[in-house]
């Protein structure tokens, strides 16, 4: 199947992000988001990200014209549904998933492929909250999505062949690289990274070391561009816990507990740099540790 119109639903960090991907590509992309302002707010990131990347010399002044173009803002979720591809990329919940389906599917063209980026909830069971799982897949972008080379694709056990086939093909057109997994917990990237980050925060929470120590350490001992603390703030402290949480309940291992930490964090409303306090606070423009 080919694919020419893409809808996103979501128009912050991640949904922004894949709206610019795709429209750079030349697909031309519905972003929907509830808020009129949120869908403001992402045509000004977009065309922020693309004049860096012209500054770069990446792209020309035609190319960010032309994707800007091709992208329509969309507040009806309904409207999505003729769309060739749908990528929703709404907040971590996986109750705000199911709604947002279920609003979706009545309205969807029999040949539409839905995807998730969700980060770590099961592929298998938010597409059995459709009426078409063998077209439904995992389809996780890293943050931030113009400049990560990285797509998970992740099959649920009732995603058929051609639908896989075609994604990796999206996959290439956008200029990424396609990373296979199955449909375990928090799949691989996130399996991985963000129990590291969990343990950081343990590490601070026992006083083994400071926030700047912390991140030093992994920076200069383990030449991590960025320390763990700190890219939890970048990446959202409320995801970090969620995607704990899944991790947790899905696998029942000890190891996955989120430290008590991380949850007074969040409890605090003290989620990184999109409420410019976490681990570091950044109210008065330069980041300096919270403790």
């Amino acid at each position: 199947m080919e694919i020419k119109s893409v809808g996103v639903i979501g128009a912050g960090q991640m949904g922004n992000g894949i709206a610019h991907v795709f429209a750079l590509a030349g697909y031309d992309v519905l972003l929907n988001d509830v808020s009129e302002a949120a869908l403001g707010a992402a045509r000004d990131v977009i065309r922020g990200n693309l004049d860096r990347q012209i500054a770069r010399g990446k792209i020309s002044a035609e190319d960010r014209d032309a994707a800007l173009a091709r992208i329509a803002p969309e507040k009806e979720l309904t409207k999505l549904g003729g769309c060739d591809l749908i990528v929703e990329a709404a907040t971590e919940r996986e109750a705000l998933k199911h709604q947002i389906f279920a609003t979706l599917t009545p309205h969807l063209a029999p040949q539409t492929i839905l995807t998730s980026n969700t980060s770590s909830i099961s592929i298998t069971r938010l597409a059995a909250a459709t009426d078409r799982p063998e077209r439904f897949m995992g389809f996780h972008f890293m943050n931030p999505v113009p400049v990560m080379q990285l797509v998970e694709l992740i099959r649920g056990i009732a995603t058929d062949e051609a639908t896989y086939r075609t994604m990796v093909e999206v996959v290439a057109r956008i200029g990424k690289t396609a990373s296979a997994s199955e449909d375990f917990p928090a799949f691989i990237v996130n399996r991985i990274l963000i129990p590291m980050i969990n343990e950081a925060v343990y590490t601070l929470y026992e006083g083994v070391g400071t926030v700047s120590s912390i991140d030093m350490a992994l920076r200069l001992g383990a030449n991590h561009p960025m320390g763990p603390l700190q890219l939890a703030d970048f990446i959202g402290l409320d995801t970090i816990l969620a995607i704990m949480n899944v991790l947790h309940e899905g696998l029942a291992d000890t190891k996955y507990r989120p430290c008590p930490l991380l949850v007074k964090y969040v409890e605090a409303g003290w989620l990184g740099r999109k409420t410019q306090r976490g681990f570091y606070d950044y109210r008065s423009g330069e980041p300096v540790p919270t403790r």
